[in-house]
């Protein structure tokens, strides 16, 4: 039995989720500068600097994973 959800759809759905959690580190980042104690601002800043190097990798991935099949698909079809 054929799988129902495309697999392309299951890509730009973790695309989506991967940009949601880049604009989150990203907003995490500016509220770690509005933190004055230096311990908080050190955690935070380093926790949002990790969430967004994850989420950028993880996009990275999934739209090399699209391009790449997307090639293959049309190297088939020549």
């Amino acid at each position: 039995m054929e799988n129902p959800i495309p697999w392309w759809a299951t890509q730009v759905v973790l695309a989506l989720i991967a940009i949601f959690f880049i604009l989150f580190g990203i907003n995490l980042l500016y509220m770690a500068y509005q933190i004055t104690e230096p311990f908080s601002f050190i955690m935070t800043f380093f926790a949002s600097n990790l969430i967004i190097l994850i989420s950028v990798t993880l996009l990275f991935g999934f739209i090399v994973k699209i391009v790449t099949t997307l090639k293959k698909t049309k190297k088939k079809e020549e």
